[in-house]
């Protein structure tokens, strides 16, 4: 029976207690997919066949694949929290789809999708946005999981994991968030941003490596030669920063530019712990 206190864990599709809580129960009962919703049921989370959690990212990714194949010259809008796969994706660059990173935060993706005409937005944190002909344009976790389901229809010869398996192999960081009051990580962002772009005007470098290139649409995405990328940004609806890595090269490369970013985050004392880290 359905209990609204939520007691067994906190209902958010980046949370990965309630990912592991989806990946046992798959184990247990051999289902092809889990699916799980947050407490107001506008964002989806998913676990595959195999019991592997797919980011939110990723099964945008795999669903950018499966529409543009339908709708030619398909676009789409992404956080900046997403995977770099948007833009490196061979399957999508095949289709003509076209994919721009923009602010997070749902208000933001809902609009840009809009105003580009996007065929639907996604957000790592598992907000969805399907416009016509697939929904209405605001983000809804049932919708998100139709689309899905639809996916896996489409393609009967193919479970969930072998499409997971067929994206480029990337190392990705759950979305971590250390405290920081509501007064000040806006602040706090700022200076982290300005060191880093202080760094690449210095040409300095980041893991060992040059800065490729610096985004501060939404905080700071700092990516180095060799893709590996990092993101800090203040939370727009909590008392905290977001911190999301990726590397397409090596988990090593990860950690490392996660070790580069959290050095500048403790020169910082009004940023706290972290609710979980790699």
């Amino acid at each position: 029976e359905l209990d609204n206190t939520f007691p067994r864990y906190n209902p958010n599709p980046e949370d990965m207690e309630m990912l592991h809580a989806m990946r046992d129960a798959v184990m247990e009962h051999g289902a092809d997919v889990a699916l799980g919703f947050d407490g107001d049921g506008d964002r989806c989370g998913v676990v595959d066949n195999e019991g592997e959690e797919i980011f939110a990212d990723k099964i945008g990714v795999l669903l950018a694949r499966d529409l543009s194949a339908l709708h030619k010259g398909a676009q789409f809008v992404v956080d900046v929290k997403s995977t770099g796969l948007f833009v490196t994706d061979p399957i999508l660059q095949a289709n003509g789809a076209k994919t721009e990173y923009w602010k997070t935060g749902h208000s933001y993706i809902k609009r840009k999708s809009h105003e580009m005409g996007a065929l639907a937005g996604f957000e790592k944190s598992g907000h969805f946005f399907f416009n016509e002909p697939i929904g209405r344009g605001y983000d809804d976790g049932l919708i998100a999981a139709i689309a899905l389901l639809q996916m896996l229809d489409r393609n009967p010869d193919k479970k969930l994991s072998d499409m997971r398996k067929s994206l480029a192999k990337t190392y990705q960081s759950p979305t971590m968030s250390p405290h920081c009051a509501d007064e000040t990580k806006y602040g706090v962002v700022d200076k982290i941003v300005k060191s880093f772009v202080d760094r690449e005007a210095a040409g300095g470098q980041i893991i060992g490596q040059k800065i490729r290139d610096i985004v501060t649409i939404n905080g700071v995405r700092i990516t180095a030669e060799d893709g590996t990328w990092g993101l800090v940004r203040a939370s727009s609806n909590k008392p905290e920063l977001v911190v999301v890595i990726e590397s397409p090269t090596s988990e090593e490369n990860m950690k490392a530019m996660f070790a580069e970013l959290d050095a500048v985050i403790k020169q910082h004392p009004e940023i706290g712990d972290y609710n979980q880290k790699i």
